[in-house]
């Protein structure tokens, strides 16, 4: 895993890089790279692993394999280290959509799952043109599945960066704190995604910041001046962190309801090369955060779903719903998959 969590690529200095099963040249995605490689290369069935700002989402993403950030605070985190308390979760990566739900029947308290059909199904059409790659190589195969198993009724499309700026009022306090104008960037998620660092930093400054000051230890690039700027924390705008959350919970339950989903790209694209310098990176990672900071955020529960592969890389997209949903979102996970196989096959031929 990448040291103390604090990086999505899944490199280690110290203990070297889990092999993206994949593509051997590209970071298997992180922090929890080793248990999404373990069941990416056909190891295990399932492994865990822990999700703050995007590691189970992120190397499942990058392994073409299943993984759930689940609700906030529904899976037990004794005996794990803390990152973030704020954001911190117990997730878990599978080849197979049955398992991943087998080991959220294990985990998740005993809930009725909805059987109900979702009630929409509403597409962020300002988050897939963040897709480095053709936006209907992710978007579309998950278009003609839904159409074909519930009709094009159910389906909705909405820029969502407006509708978080409009009803999430706190965020106008990170709303300067917007991306490069030369990128195209979603000013409401870049905002969000700032106080969510910004929160997180407090956290793990108050979780280890002592320990780092006191041991100075060896960090691999990226992470030590993460680790260091969090270190150098300090409270300002934490109390407007919390009150984001709260606005986004509500505004996101709102806008869903009980059966209803939000579909994202997991990630902006496929999986960067080994060893590529940080600050090449800095777009990529900023797109990513804009999309992981929405779950993140407002402790929506997530599942990034394979898409196969584009260019020989995979590809990924992600369903969102309201916190408590967990085995609603599995089961409708499990259920689009022979039919989202079936459009997966013909994208893949047609790109050939």
């Amino acid at each position: 895993m990448d040291e103390m969590a604090y990086s999505i690529n899944g490199e280690n200095i110290h203990y070297g890089t889990p092999r993206n099963p994949c593509s051997a040249d590209r970071v298997p995605g992180g922090s929890s790279s080793g248990s999404a490689v373990a069941v990416g290369a056909n190891i295990v069935d399932f492994s865990l692993g822990t999700d703050t700002g995007g590691s189970v989402r992120v190397p499942a993403a990058f392994c073409k394999i299943y993984g759930i950030r689940p609700s906030h605070g529904v899976v037990s985190v004794d005996g794990v280290v803390p990152m973030a308390q704020s954001f911190d979760t117990v997730g878990w990566f599978a080849r197979d959509p049955a398992i991943l739900k087998r080991v959220g029947d294990v985990l998740l308290p005993t809930v009725d799952a909805p059987l109900a059909n979702p009630s929409s199904i509403i597409f962020a059409e300002d988050c897939f043109k963040l897709l480095n790659i053709p936006i209907d190589r992710v978007k579309q195969v998950l278009v003609n599945t839904l159409e074909k198993l519930f009709g094009g009724q159910v389906l909705k499309y909405m820029d969502i960066g407006n509708y978080v700026e409009e009803n999430v009022s706190s965020l106008k306090h990170f709303m300067s704190q917007g991306g490069d104008a030369k990128e195209y960037s979603i000013p409401s998620l870049v905002a969000l995604s700032s106080a969510m660092r910004l929160l997180q930093r407090y956290e793990f400054k108050i979780n280890h910041g002592e320990w780092v000051s006191s041991t100075k230890p060896i960090l691999g690039p990226g992470i030590n001046e993460r680790v260091w700027e969090a270190v150098r924390a300090t409270d300002d705008k934490i109390d407007i962190c919390h009150s984001v959350r709260t606005e986004l919970r509500a505004a996101l339950a709102s806008l869903l309801g009980d059966v209803g989903i939000l579909a994202i790209p997991t990630v902006p694209g496929p999986p960067p090369k080994l060893q590529t310098e940080p600050s090449t990176l800095e777009t990529f990672r900023a797109r990513a955060f804009s999309l992981l900071s929405i779950a993140g955020v407002s402790g929506f529960c997530q599942v990034s779903i394979p898409l196969g592969l584009y260019d020989d890389l995979p590809v990924s997209v992600s369903l969102l719903a309201k916190h408590g949903s967990d085995m609603f979102l599995m089961s409708l996970v499990e259920n689009l998959c022979p039919t989202l196989k079936e459009h997966i096959d013909a994208a893949t031929r047609s790109s050939l």
